[in-house]
């Protein structure tokens, strides 16, 4: 029976060691982790970046995970599997915070709303399941925005709706918005869509750590916010626990 292929399991390190990472790695940082020879790694991160699978950045010269690579791991997680696997997350969240419940996934350039919450009160709300969100204007299509490259590069290309005077239409803007999103973990959104609502979402992870969906919890400012309208640390501490759990049960444990 023949060998592995020395040379996939180490495409294979190198991804799993991006998908680990909080953000890009530079060559001489994967082969020091991996214990490869400079040229070795460059090579087949050169390879892996023709293919799709990873991204360079071209200000640092830093990697990370490509879109080609993202979409295989969408594809490989059914709709119905992240619905299952969030259901009692998303209850819990919309316990722990008092909040409506939403989970996201991308399709064509939305938000699709797969699995929805009522916030737990005797309020009169709609259910919102299968409905289309726009990217640039919600926490949830922040928090997929910002780990698909292909929907970035499609949004670069889009005049972007205006929904409030708040609603970010500036593609340079959303772009920065899109890497604080990767750096600490979570989006949010404060009358962009509608006005006097908030949301807070956190991207859901699958096995390798790729994004695969968003959760997230909305409603007024004033319950979301602080006086000085930024989200709640404890509603964004929920969301991110709730983005958690739901990721470990897909697979990806490391989050």
């Amino acid at each position: 029976m023949p060998g592995p292929v020395q040379s996939i399991e180490r495409a294979a390190a190198i991804l799993r060691l991006l998908a680990a990472s909080s953000g890009r790695l530079g060559v001489g940082e994967i082969a020091s982790s991996l214990g490869l020879a400079r040229g070795t790694a460059h090579g087949i991160l050169r390879t892996l970046e023709r293919v799709g699978f990873v991204e360079q950045d071209g200000g640092t010269g830093k990697y990370q995970l490509g879109a080609a690579l993202l979409h295989l791991g969408t594809s490989y997680l059914d709709v119905n599997e992240l619905r299952s696997r969030a259901i009692n997350w998303a209850d819990a969240l919309a316990s722990r915070s008092g909040e409506a419940v939403r989970i996201g996934t991308l399709l064509d350039g939305k938000v699709l709303v797969v699995h929805h919450v009522f916030r737990p009160d005797d309020t009169l709300q709609a259910l919102d399941v299968g409905s289309l969100l726009p990217l640039h204007a919600t926490a949830l299509g922040k928090a997929l925005l910002a780990h698909d490259a292909n929907a970035a590069a499609s949004i670069r290309d889009t005049e972007l709706e205006s929904y409030c005077r708040r609603t970010i239409t500036d593609p340079r803007l959303l772009a920065r918005a899109a890497t604080r999103v990767r750096e600490n973990g979570w989006a949010a959104e404060v009358e962009e869509l509608s006005i006097g609502e908030a949301g807070i979402a956190a991207p859901i992870r699958g096995y390798g750590g790729l994004v695969v969906g968003a959760i997230g919890i909305s409603g007024a400012v004033e319950r979301i916010c602080d006086t000085g309208r930024a989200p709640e640390p404890r509603l964004v501490a929920f969301v991110r626990d709730a983005a958690r759990a739901v990721s470990r049960d897909l697979g990806g444990s490391r989050w």
